[in-house]
């Protein structure tokens, strides 16, 4: 058996693999790809937020291919219901009820436009994303391993769309903003989209193997240090502490322990993929927007002021000791 240096040294190979093979079809998107990659080997949730057409959709798809997963979509509308998503016992020819399972049985689930369906439906997801099994009629099904959710939403569609919830919010590792390609890389998607021609992927990473990377990844050692700076940059989000001036003027709410745990687990992976053996303060910043950006709610006085959840995240990374 490989010890763990060896197999940390074969995952930043697969990892380079993987990025090659998904620049043959999404152009650009880098800080998105790596994220992506990021959560993958952590074992979180994503939620990609963006206009219409920065290929969020395409990426999700991509990735599930060069990760030889079994891939599965649902088009989030007003009139979904949550037996779409976990499936439902029908009466069979036998006059016994046996379940149909539903599109949420797969390797990636691309929640694509999920703010555009009610929370009753919404909610259907919640133990999916926490507990990896689905329960019907008092029956717990498991769900295949590994088990990721991508969910998309459109930031500057409201109507007709709906609030995810904090629960829901909370379970999603990272938050994921994809903004416009530069002039370059959008001549580029131009040229290769306007002609006939289909980029050939390669399979580079199967399940089994992205859940042996997972686990070297938790074996990982953490200073003391690393795991306390996470804790007091998380702790520094909450305004019910005195102490931290910058969240009682500006945030309404801050993040919980959910936080902490994918600091640490987030600047691991990071370590990980940029061949290191242990985190430190640097992998934990480089996580941080992304965890903790859809954990904080800005209050009147920060919206009055176009103060962005970004810049106090970044103010907070400077000033926590």
């Amino acid at each position: 058996m490989a010890s763990d240096t060896e197999s940390l040294n074969r995952l930043v190979q697969k990892y380079q693999r993987l990025r090659q093979e998904i620049g043959k079809v999404i152009i650009g998107q880098d800080k998105a790809v790596e994220s992506l990659l990021l959560s993958v080997f952590t074992g979180g949730h994503c939620l990609l937020v963006g206009v219409p057409g920065l290929a969020k959709t395409l990426m999700v798809n991509t990735l599930s291919k060069a990760l030889g997963l079994k891939f599965s979509r649902i088009q989030f509308t007003p009139d979904l219901m949550p037996s779409d998503i976990t499936g439902t016992e029908i009466l069979d020819e036998n006059r016994k009820f046996r379940f149909v399972k539903g599109p949420v049985f797969a390797n990636i689930l691309l929640a694509d436009e999920i703010n555009r369906t009610p929370p009753k439906t919404q909610a259907a997801l919640l133990e999916a994303m926490q507990e990896k099994s689905v329960t019907v009629s008092g029956h717990s099904y498991p769900l295949d391993s590994p088990f990721f959710v991508l969910a998309t939403q459109n930031p500057i569609e409201q109507e007709g769309t709906y609030p995810l919830p904090e629960a829901q919010l909370d379970r999603f590792m990272l938050n994921i903003k994809m903004d416009y390609p530069s002039f370059d890389e959008e001549m580029d998607i131009v040229r290769r989209t306007t002609v006939d021609m289909d980029g050939e992927l390669e399979v580079v990473l199967s399940a089994d193997e992205i859940m042996e990377y997972q686990s070297v990844i938790r074996r990982m050692p953490v200073p003391d240090n690393v795991v306390s700076y996470a804790v007091r940059l998380v702790s520094a989000t909450r305004p019910d502490n005195e102490d931290n001036l910058l969240a009682r003027k500006y945030l309404s709410w801050g993040a919980g322990p959910r936080a902490s745990q994918y600091l640490i687990m987030g600047a691991k992976t990071n370590a990980a993929l940029n061949g290191k053996f242990s985190p430190d303060r640097e992998d934990v910043n480089a996580v941080a927007t992304e965890v903790l950006r859809h954990r904080l709610v800005r209050n009147y006085y920060a919206e009055a002021e176009g103060i962005s959840t970004d810049s106090v995240i970044s103010e907070l990374k400077n000033s926590v000791k």
